[in-house]
């Protein structure tokens, strides 16, 4: 049930200057993530400046409630689709919907651009995500190897526009 009525899902403002704050949802996002999946998030990676460099390479749109970021996902335009990432969500807001908007967001701007399809990666172990990404219509294409890994640690899902 969608009950992110009150947030509004935004285009990330050319002078955004929040970083601090978007890198601290995308962490506390991520963070049900630590000691389930190997290896590590790439989300301990990220600093406010490298999210600054992300966001001059990718799209990006925010929910925004009552001026607090509450969810944020990126959208890297490529040749023929769109590939979504650091798709994060305030925990205690998980499940009403805004991520379901925020993949709209990007969705909506593939079929703008005519992308035939946007595809991300989602980790093996996190089985209630590859759930709700096929809800969403995406289809599992492939299965991949972090480095240093002799067993495949994401899965690739793809969503084909028409």
């Amino acid at each position: 049930m969608d009950q992110s009525v009150g947030i509004s899902i935004i285009g990330l403002p050319a002078d955004f200057d929040r970083w601090d704050d978007l890198l601290a949802l995308i962490r506390r996002g991520f963070a049900y993530m630590d000691g389930v999946i190997d290896p590590p998030s790439s989300a301990h990676l990220l600093t406010a400046g490298s999210l600054g460099e992300k966001a001059k390479r990718e799209t990006g749109f925010l929910a925004v409630e009552n001026g607090r970021i509450v969810g944020c996902v990126f959208g890297l335009e490529r040749e023929r689709d769109f590939y979504v990432g650091k798709l994060a969500v305030e925990p205690r807001l998980q499940g009403q919907g805004i991520g379901t908007r925020l993949m709209q967001a990007v969705e909506d701007l593939a079929r703008e651009r005519d992308k035939d399809a946007i595809e991300l990666e989602t980790r093996i172990e996190l089985t209630a995500n590859h759930a709700a990404f096929a809800r969403l219509g995406f289809r599992e294409t492939g299965r991949t190897a972090h480095a240093g890994h002799d067993r495949p640690t994401s899965i690739t899902m793809r969503k084909a526009l028409s």
